[in-house]
């Protein structure tokens, strides 16, 4: 059985993070998973993937990750899958008192 091709996914910045990525306000990129696409990420924009993931390849704290309109971290975090037209939007936590 054949696996079947990898989907096509749709990667949204925020503004601080565009100059890491040419100035590009998304990316799009194959990927099954959050994990997969940040891998992706790490081989082809490594200064825009340094400023997502820490040392460790963990997200960095002060960033949420949303597959569609869900963090992934009420999902299933980066093992969360992706199918093909799934946006996944890099948002700056926000708080505050």
């Amino acid at each position: 059985m054949a696996l079947s091709p990898t989907p096509t996914i749709t990667v949204y910045l925020p503004g601080p993070l565009r100059a890491y990525s040419g100035g590009a306000t998304q990316l799009v990129i194959p990927a099954r998973t959050v994990r997969a696409a940040l891998a992706h990420l790490e081989q082809s924009q490594a200064a825009l993937y340094r400023n997502i993931c820490d040392e460790t390849g963990a997200v960095r704290r002060h960033l949420n990750i949303f597959v569609n309109a869900d963090n992934m971290r009420d999902l299933s975090g980066v093992d969360t899958p992706l199918a093909a037209g799934d946006e996944v939007t890099i948002v700056p936590a926000v708080s505050g008192g």
